[in-house]
Formats: C-alpha cells, structure tokens, sequence
C-alpha cells in the first residue's frame, strides 16, 4: 500500500514509530506537512499538491493534525476522502472531537459518564454559573485547549469569578467544570484501535500541579482498567467516530468520567511504559481497513 502520514514532525516518536512499522510491511510510506500542502477544489478533480507535486496514488492516510492546525489540517484530510481515499480519521471526526463542548453533548447524549459542566461566553451571570457547576472549587477551561494549556483550577468562589470575567472580557468560549477530589492531578489515557483497548497508563502530577498531563510535567505508569472503565473508553471512542484515538478519562465516586477523546494521541509514554507495541496495531488495522468502502459517519453531530 502507499501510506501517506500527515505530520508537521518526522521526527515525532508517533510519526517514526508508524512509518518503521509500516516500512517494515513492505508499504511505502510518506510523512507529508499538511501545513505545506495545497489543494484545487474544481468540479470533479479535488487535488492534493505537496512540494510542487500532486499527491495521488494514496491508499490510506494516517492524519496526525495538531491542535493550532484543526481547520486547515482537517481541510486537507477532507480533500483526500473527497478523492475516496480511506483516512483513520475523518475530517469530520477530527474537528468533532477537537470542540470540547461538542464532544461533551456527543459523550452525554450516548450515556458516556462526562464531569458536569457549564459553557458561556457572554454572560455576566458568574454566581448563577458557578452554582450549576457544583460550586467553588472548579476547573476552567478555554473551548479549544490542549496539552493542559488553557485550563485553570479555580479554588474560591473569588478566583473562579476573576477568571470568568478574564475570558468574558476577551470574548473566550470557556468551560466551567466541577472539581472531582478524588482524582486531582492523576488520569488515565487509554489507546484504542478498532474498538479495542490496545494500551492504558496512568499520569499523575509530580508536584501541586492538578494537571496530569505529561506535557505539564506528569509521569506515566501502567495501569489495568477496570471492565467499566474498558467499556468507557471504548463506548467514547465510537461516540466520537475515531476508531484510533487516545480516551482521557478520570476516575471518580461515580465511576469513570471522559476528559477528552484525542484523535492524535501520543503513543510515546504509552508505549514505553506499557512495552505495548501500539503503531503495529495501527498499521495492522489500517491493512484490515483500507481496502473496504467508506463507511458512514453515523455519528449525527
């Protein structure tokens, strides 16, 4: 096959791992810069360029579009299904998972257990909002956050009113979420592939950081799901239509809780915590996948 993998990073640990695996199948493999990448939309000829080229030929496309890169990095993932190529991820899929808010409804609506949480924007109802919330303390978040970047843990009442009135006077969609206890500074990221769960860690901060994501200091340790938690992660991952993807979730009084479904999930600490060989799953599902018809997003949302 010819595995085309959109990365901004050759040297990404995800991007090498998939291409060395893939490589080793005997497929050819290209790592493209959507970023780089030009499209023609004209009647019956949508056209990826790269570098001076067309990219066509494609079998399958492996999209690993960054945060800041959504709208455009989807756009190019659209081009190629607009030319009937099999993508792991839609575009739709992508940008679905990407809106926080979306993502909630979506969880929600199919009985996925999600943190209860309040958007806004402009509203200056702040007390009315925090009680909805359950109450300081609380975590804010930016709409479109990543990494931990955007998030906040409000402690009073008078920190999370500083902090809305911040994004309302900036005009931010912002979250306001309740704060479960029982789990600050520790997650559990579960990878799957193919409704199944491949590998599962859990990140824990190493200081007073209630974040436990790696990228704000956190460290990995493997971790074993309980059936609930397996069933969770796999029940997120259809809801969001990302047969590959990486579950966030937290555990709490009530059970498991999905932060996020990331559609580009890092299989760097996974993997070399778990010794899990995770890209060989992915190359070995896109084998399986490639070659059937689209499938439709049944998803609605």
């Amino acid at each position: 096959m010819n595995i085309v993998i959109l990365s901004k990073g050759v040297a990404n640990y995800t991007t090498r791992r998939l291409k060395e695996v893939a490589l080793a199948k005997g497929h050819e493999v290209r790592v493209v810069n959507y970023a780089k990448c030009y499209l023609t939309v004209e009647k019956g000829n949508p056209v990826v360029y790269y570098k001076g080229e067309k990219l066509d030929g494609v079998d399958a496309v492996i999209p690993r579009i960054a945060q800041s890169y959504t709208m455009y990095g989807s756009a190019v993932v659209r081009q190629f299904e607009m030319q009937g190529v099999y993508t792991t991820a839609s575009s739709i899929a992508i940008v679905r998972s990407r809106d926080k808010l979306r993502a909630y409804q979506l969880l929600a609506k199919v009985g996925v257990g999600v943190p209860k949480t309040v958007f806004a924007r402009e509203t200056a109802d702040f007390e009315e909002v925090l009680e909805l919330a359950g109450g300081a303390p609380v975590i804010i978040k930016v709409a479109r956050g990543t990494h931990g970047a955007g998030v906040v843990l409000a402690e009073t009442r008078k920190a999370a009113k500083a902090v809305m009135q911040a994004f309302y006077v900036e005009g931010v969609n912002f979250l306001v979420q309740e704060y479960v206890e029982e789990s600050a500074g520790s997650d559990i990221r579960a990878l799957v592939v193919g409704g199944r769960v491949v590998a599962s860690i859990k990140r824990q901060n190493l200081d007073d950081d209630f974040r436990s994501n790696v990228h704000q200091g956190g460290v990995g340790k493997m971790v074993k799901l309980t059936e609930q938690e397996e069933k969770t992660a796999i029940k997120a991952a259809k809801a969001m239509g990302l047969p590959i993807c990486a579950v966030d979730m937290m555990r709490s009084n009530r059970g498991p809780l999905v932060l996020e479904v990331n559609s580009s999930g890092s299989l760097k600490t996974p993997e070399i915590i778990t010794k899990r060989d995770v890209a060989t799953k992915i190359i070995e599902y896109v084998e399986v996948n490639a070659k059937q018809r689209h499938r439709k997003d049944r998803v609605g949302a």
